[in-house]
């Protein structure tokens, strides 16, 4: 993942572990799959990147769309 900045403060935001309380990995659906699983309704997730600021605590969420 790419270094980020923080928008509000212009420091680097340091990656953080983002889990469900059940103690997953979050992921998000992308859309919808070409051909027959696509066909069937079956869409394509990725996980998500979580980075935060370690000056005000801005959190942001980025799905992973090279997994």
């Amino acid at each position: 993942m790419p270094q980020r900045r923080c928008p509000d403060c212009g420091v680097t935001m340091e990656r953080t572990k983002l889990t469900s309380t059940d103690g997953f990995r979050l992921q998000i659906n992308t859309g919808k799959r070409d051909g027959l699983l696509g066909k069937l309704g079956v869409g394509t997730t990725a996980s998500v990147d979580a980075v935060c600021c370690p000056e005000c605590g801005l959190v942001r969420l980025y799905a992973d769309l090279e997994d």
